[in-house]
């Protein structure tokens, strides 16, 4: 599934054309996605303004000139093509040319046509009141925004103050901080030389102060999360740009998938262990 780093590249493509321009047109090609979309989906969005274009955790969301906020998720293999009016197909990847599981498409007034595609159909469309926005139950228990100023050492030691989980389980929890999966935990473990087995709670004192291992860890997230986006993300499987290209992320992995490999710090080996049902891929040596 996309994580933070792939949702921001998708967004970063789709800002150019759709912020400003209105959905001239818009073509359900199924009534559903992971979800039942909304009987009047079309026509609440027909004619409408995209005034901003954001992101929160792995959720693209378009404010729009109604009122109402477009809310999507790429599910498991999603993917936004653009292309044009004129030249319908121009920017296709050869893994979307299925036009089978072309489920969405918006017709843009300044003449571009974004495709949603979505053959294992996990992903989701959703109008939100902007008014209710803080109460949807897809958002209201988010934790803090990584790349946010309201994360720091001193928030994440709080959300993990006294848990007697292990550090693994709480950065993958979407409570505790938003956007992150498994490769950039795995990654971001590694950075801050921190097993994945350490309990949550040493990164903070007894008061819930935060100590030197989170300040690392807070370090790490940024710096890992910062470093793929720049390079489009990580494509594994389904992950695409919206022009079609692949993200780049995958070639700089320093621990994630890379079981038996040598370590680049310590020259070791690379383990592979299972935590909550998931691949988690760490060094021994390296991390403590």
């Amino acid at each position: 599934m996309p994580e933070l780093p792939e949702v921001e590249t998708v967004r970063r493509g789709l800002a150019p054309v759709m912020e400003g321009a209105h959905f001239a047109r818009v073509e359900l090609r199924r009534r559903d996605l992971r979800w039942p979309l909304p009987r009047d989906f079309a026509r609440r969005l027909e004619g409408r303004r995209v005034e901003a274009l954001g992101r929160r955790a792995k959720y693209l969301l378009a404010d729009l000139s109604s009122g109402d906020v477009l809310l999507m998720h790429l599910g498991m293999s999603g993917s936004f093509r653009i292309g044009a009016a004129d030249a319908p197909g121009i920017y296709y990847h050869e893994r979307s040319k299925d036009v089978a599981h072309d489920h969405v498409v918006f017709h843009m007034s300044n003449g571009a046509v974004i495709t949603f595609n979505d053959p294992r159909r996990f992903g989701a469309m959703k109008l939100v009141p902007r008014a209710t926005l803080d109460h949807e139950p897809l958002l209201r228990a988010l934790g803090p925004e990584p790349l946010g100023n309201a994360f720091d050492a001193a928030s994440l030691a709080r959300a993990c103050a006294g848990k007697r989980t292990s550090l693994k389980a709480a950065l993958s929890d979407q409570r505790v901080v938003a956007g992150l999966g498994n490769i950039y935990v795995c990654e971001a473990l590694f950075r801050a030389r921190l097993s994945p087995r350490r309990r949550a709670s040493t990164i903070a004192d007894r008061a819930g102060r935060p100590n030197p291992r989170a300040e690392a860890l807070v370090d790490a997230i940024r710096a890992v999360l910062t470093d793929a986006i720049a390079v489009g993300g990580s494509s594994l499987r389904d992950h695409r740009r919206t022009d079609g290209s692949l993200g780049d992320f995958q070639h700089n992995f320093q621990v994630y998938d890379r079981a038996g490999a040598p370590c680049p710090v310590c020259r070791g080996r690379i383990m592979r262990i299972t935590q909550g049902g998931r691949s988690t891929f760490y060094c021994p040596t390296c991390q403590k």
